[in-house]
């Protein structure tokens, strides 16, 4: 039987294809990595050498209730950080919190010197007791310790410090035209406004159409309480068509000016 061999093919292995990576020149690769080594080191050494002590701390500004130790203390715990490492924004907000501080700015001076400026705020008015109010009619002090005697006085509900504030800057300018001040005004619960001026003359706006009330107000100041405001001991504004006077001497009693028979006063 002839043999089946001859029959069978011969299977030749699968040649596999061949993958040749790029050919890189690594030697321009190292130069700029050694070179970028190079250049943060000798940054970080810089930086290293420059970063010298705080040596001193320069502070300037017009004081009358913050002192320049007190801005030190509020920066001592910052100033071991280097002239280079200490963090210029946190310094500002440390100082910007102290008491009448109204804002502060630092800077670097070579070779190891800071300068800090600081404005402080300019009081304008007493709130209530002891709170301090700004030119801006913001609250900046809640309870003073000390309280110049002199501030105008103000005082409302919680939360209206601002809106009492610039209405009692509104009315001073005008007064201030005049020749007059004010030294009080007030907001009760109710919403009630009432004011005192420097000659003591006493007046109260109520509570409805309040800037109607204040206009009305300075014209019968001009024409007519200006000749006899030292007599006056208070002006009642709470009339639609007028206002009353009472006086200091108490036999005169209540003047009512102007048409006010069907008019009664109210808050």
């Amino acid at each position: 039987m002839p043999s089946k061999r001859g029959n069978r093919r011969k299977t030749q292995p699968r040649k596999m294809p061949k993958f040749t990576l790029p050919k890189i020149n690594w030697k321009p690769v190292v130069n700029v990595v050694a070179l970028f080594i190079l250049l943060g080191g000798f940054y970080n050494g810089t930086l290293w050498l420059m970063d010298r002590p705080i040596r001193t701390v320069h502070v300037e500004g017009n004081f009358e209730r913050v002192s320049s130790p007190q801005v030190e203390a509020a920066m001592r715990a910052y100033l071991d950080q280097g002239f280079l490492a200490v963090d210029i924004k946190k310094l500002q907000h440390e100082i910007a919190k102290l008491p009448w501080v109204k804002s502060a700015s630092v800077r670097r001076s070579w070779p190891a010197s800071l300068q800090v400026a600081v404005q402080e705020e300019q009081v304008a008015a007493r709130w209530r007791e002891s709170g301090l109010v700004n030119t801006s009619g913001e609250l900046f002090v809640q309870s003073a310790t000390h309280v110049p005697a002199e501030l105008p006085r103000l005082d409302g509900p919680d939360g209206t410090t601002q809106q009492v504030a610039e209405q009692f800057f509104s009315l001073q300018s005008r007064l201030a035209q005049l020749g007059l001040s004010a030294v009080a005004l007030s907001q009760d619960a109710r919403g009630a406004w009432s004011m005192e001026m420097s000659n003591g003359m006493r007046v109260r706006f109520g509570s409805v159409g309040l800037q109607v009330r204040i206009d009305r107000f300075f014209a019968a100041l001009d024409r007519v309480l200006m000749s006899f405001a030292t007599q006056v001991d208070y002006v009642d504004m709470r009339y639609t068509n007028g206002f009353a006077i009472g006086w200091k001497d108490q036999r005169r009693g209540e003047t009512k000016l102007a048409d006010l028979r069907e008019n009664d006063p109210h808050a």
